[in-house]
């Protein structure tokens, strides 16, 4: 028995109660295990237990003595001890040896004195001692752990399920605006940040912020990023909702829409009646929650990483007499106070500048051949929307040729977005769609897995 082969060992303990059966066990197989025994078994003594060494908890070797015996079953055990085994040598096998000399004792003698019995025991209880200071400690290390990851989890959770997120970004959009007012003392430095963080001017003058006192500022920087981040969230929405019609009327069902913060793009799938009943909130609800849940797992992963390397160069403080737990409680502090602020900056950067890509107009096209006159064109209103859905689809209405186009002879290609298709089976071939409007056309499912869930591409057949 060496616990690994389930079926085969079923077979060996039906029969290791037979009368004349030798079962060869690892310490780990069989344990807990009723043996039926014949009568012959019986009747001849039941099931002896010979153990070929000791082991460092007295747990295991009770385990091993109580493979006989159970049930009210008649049964015998005898363990076998060389003053050679790890547990002898490690814990006085020398003395005990040179005691056994003087006593005249040959190799190979059997010795069943009470002062090995004891003298093992004693070994057995310093190594559970020992093992219980570990995991008392690893416990320890834990805690401050678990204490981080109840704080996070609750964020992420509020995040995935969209109850709460709209007042933590809120109220991250504060944290981030006092930081910003407590950290820039200068002018200079603290409108080039707004700028870079909130995507807007500061909302007082040079000589207004020197006579401001910290907490008005923070306040007044707060009401207008919140006021940005509403009027920007009214504009997609209103986008959003041409699109969302627009779609419908077309027999579609969901939308792609992609989402840029200027550096980085991506996109969430949207059902289009939802979105047309919110009045677009639906389609900013899960843009939060999709950056929300993004920004939080990539910064996670990078701290525990920071966590991992602290516990192990805490450990040299021993060498100064000092506590590394004490140590790592303070720098884990620390490091989660950074962490927090990475994921708020990173969180209001992204969804305060976020917005919908503009789709290149033909006179932009145009531009690019400068040997060429571009005149200016216009598009209609169907025009501009049916090129929005089409940008919004992952596809453009306008021509590849980057060169001048005649107003009478250009058509608009009206690309609606496709409809998002779930699938139960992750073998199943499907063809799907990229933002870039590029496909691939009977590929497995569990390939393209991992771009549709993160919304790179939808499902269209």
């Amino acid at each position: 028995l060496n616990a690994k082969q389930h079926a085969r060992e079923a077979e060996i303990v039906a029969e290791a109660g037979q009368s004349g059966k030798v079962t060869i066990a690892t310490n780990m197989a069989g344990r807990g295990t009723d043996i039926k025994l014949s009568p012959e078994s019986k009747a001849s003594g039941g099931l002896a237990i010979i153990g070929t060494e000791r082991h460092e908890s007295r747990r295991v070797d009770r385990q091993l003595r109580g493979r006989a015996g159970r049930q009210g079953d008649v049964g015998s055990s005898q363990f076998f001890v060389s003053l050679e085994d790890n547990l002898m040598r490690l814990f006085g096998s020398d003395r005990i040896a040179k005691v056994m000399d003087r006593l005249g004792m040959e190799e190979g003698e059997v010795i069943q004195h009470s002062m090995i019995t004891s003298s093992i025991e004693r070994a057995q209880k310093k190594v559970e001692e020992n093992n219980f200071g570990i995991r008392k400690r690893l416990l320890e290390y834990d805690d401050v752990m678990n204490y981080q990851r109840n704080a996070i989890y609750k964020r992420r959770q509020n995040a995935l399920f969209g109850e709460r997120l709209s007042l933590d970004i809120i109220n991250i959009l504060f944290d981030v605006c006092q930081d910003i007012t407590t950290n820039y003392l200068s002018y200079e430095e603290l409108e080039l940040k707004v700028i870079e963080l909130l995507g807007m001017e500061p909302p007082f003058s040079s000589e207004e912020f020197q006579r401001m006192q910290p907490q008005v500022k923070t306040e007044q920087l707060f009401l207008a990023a919140e006021q940005h981040y509403k009027n920007k969230n009214e504009g997609i929405a209103q986008q959003v909702i041409q699109v969302a019609q627009e779609a419908q009327r077309q027999g579609y069902s969901g939308i792609q829409v992609p989402i840029t913060n200027g550096s980085m793009v991506t996109g969430v799938v949207v059902d289009a009646q939802k979105t047309i009943d919110s009045n677009g909130k639906e389609v900013l609800t899960e843009m939060e929650k999709f950056i929300t849940l993004s920004l939080i797992d990539q910064e996670w992963k990078e701290h525990l990483r920071e966590m991992d390397d602290l516990k192990q160069s805490v450990q040299n403080a021993v060498f100064e007499q000092k506590d590394p737990l004490l140590i790592y409680k303070f720098e884990s502090v620390n490091l989660f106070q950074r962490f927090v602020a990475r994921v708020n900056i990173d969180t209001i950067s992204f969804v305060i500048k976020a917005e919908i890509p503009e789709v290149q107009s033909t006179n932009q096209s145009a531009a690019k051949a400068p040997k060429e006159k571009a005149p200016k064109l216009q598009l209609s209103k169907d025009e501009a929307i049916s090129s929005l859905v089409g940008g919004l689809a992952g596809g453009s209405s306008e021509s590849e040729d980057p060169g001048y186009h005649d107003p009478s002879q250009r058509s608009v290609e009206r690309v609606a977005p496709r409809q998002a298709i779930k699938i139960a089976d992750r073998n199943q071939r499907v063809t799907v769609q990229y933002m870039d409007g590029s496909t691939k056309e009977n590929v497995k499912y569990k390939v393209v897995e991992q771009d549709v869930e993160s919304g790179k591409a939808v499902v269209i057949a």
